[in-house]
């Protein structure tokens, strides 16, 4: 692997970025500080952690922004679903992003285990 575009885990948490910002472009303008922001800044952390680990130079400083990385991923399952509970999104809506966490934390959960 020559640079962190390399990495699927990344290309990965690019696209799920560009979908949260999709899908939280209806959200009530009220939200746009609130849950919408959370959810945002949850998504935008997962790619950002991967290039911090990768641009760290050691595995054992990688493993824990992909540890980081997972985490912010944890966090943004649970924003989503609370905007599902209060109606932000439909049910098919989070059905697709959701899954869509869950094949990353999967890839995500791999990737790190490669790196101990």
């Amino acid at each position: 692997m020559k640079t962190f575009r390399d990495l699927f885990i990344w290309q990965k948490a690019m696209t799920l970025v560009t979908n949260t910002y999709q899908i939280t472009e209806k959200f009530p303008k009220e939200e746009l500080f609130g849950l919408t922001s959370q959810i945002r800044r949850s998504a935008i952390s997962l790619p950002s952690n991967i290039v911090e680990g990768f641009g760290r130079g050691s595995n054992k400083e990688f493993s824990r922004f992909i540890n980081i990385a997972i985490s912010s991923l944890f966090e943004f399952q649970t924003q989503i679903e609370i905007a599902k509970n209060i109606n932000y999104l439909n049910e098919n809506e989070f059905k697709s992003i959701y899954e869509e966490t869950l094949e990353l934390e999967a890839m995500i959960i791999s990737f790190s285990k490669k790196l101990k």
